[in-house]
């Protein structure tokens, strides 16, 4: 009995032994901020990166994303993915959570639907203004005084959150080095931000930026209306601006966003190169 007492002992102990680590798990925080220009607390998922000894203290960019209870998850694992083959950086990602998306996430009050029905779901529409100072007055000033970040920052969004990226591309353009929309709604509000791009990219003053904008295989006139922004992109010879407009026609609105934030990130970081000297 004593021998087999041994012996199990033995087992189990080489079984603990074999249990492999987590690869690069993707942990995260949920932070509580209280917005005065909301005038509500506000919820956001923060990942930040493990980093190497020699790389503690090194500060690191800023990715900030928006409807994050949905994305979070899927931009930090590629994130982590990429950056442990040295393709991207590492880096810090900000999800930001919905409360209404529709009041946070749209340029101007509209009620009219993609389809030109009234849909009553959009009275609260129109709050992209107060909810771009949010970002610049409150959360960024807390992110960068809670953590160490490099100047470098970016903004993602997915159909209206895309929208809300090119919104703020152009009338903020100062505030992110990267705009990423993928499948933006820009039927919204009678193609309001994509008047306004008619207007503004011609004298937008912009040197230096990243933008990534896609579609998939949808309905409406999602495939119509990115094609003529990029259009309007390429005629308005913005010649320090990097962009790229890809198209996914096997996705769906909704299948869409995974290859297209792998892709984006690769866009914005084709040109970049580990550091070799440690």
């Amino acid at each position: 009995m004593k021998h087999l007492i041994v012996f199990f002992l033995f087992l189990t102990s080489q079984a603990t032994a074999q249990v492999p680590k987590l690869y690069n798990h993707i942990a995260n925080d949920v932070h509580i901020i209280h917005s005065r220009v909301l005038n509500q607390d506000r919820q956001v998922y923060i990942h930040v990166p493990k980093l190497d000894s020699l790389d503690i203290n090194k500060p690191l960019p800023v990715l900030y994303l928006l409807d994050g209870e949905n994305h979070f998850h899927i931009l930090s694992a590629y994130i982590e993915y990429l950056r442990h083959w040295q393709v991207i950086p590492p880096m810090i990602v900000v999800g930001i959570v919905s409360m209404d998306r529709i009041k946070d996430l749209t340029p101007t009050n509209s009620l009219i639907n993609f389809d030109g029905k009234v849909d009553a779901r959009y009275k609260t529409s129109g709050g992209n203004e107060p909810f771009f100072n949010f970002i610049q007055q409150e959360l960024m000033p807390y992110i960068e005084t809670t953590y160490k970040t490099s100047p470098f920052k970016i903004f993602a969004g997915h159909s209206f959150g895309g929208l809300t990226t090119i919104h703020c591309m152009l009338l903020r353009s100062h505030m992110f080095d990267a705009y990423i929309a993928i499948s933006p709604s820009l039927w919204f509000g009678n193609k309001y931000v994509l008047r306004l791009a008619e207007r503004k990219l011609p004298t937008l003053s912009m040197r230096d930026k990243k933008v990534f904008y896609s579609v998939g295989n949808e309905e409406g006139t999602f495939g119509d209306d990115l094609s003529k922004f990029d259009k309007l992109f390429k005629d308005a010879g913005l010649k320090t601006v990097e962009h790229k407009f890809k198209h996914y026609p096997l996705e769906d609105h909704m299948s869409e966003p995974i290859p297209a934030y792998y892709d984006a990130l690769r866009f914005v970081y084709k040109d970049w190169k580990p550091d070799t000297t440690k």
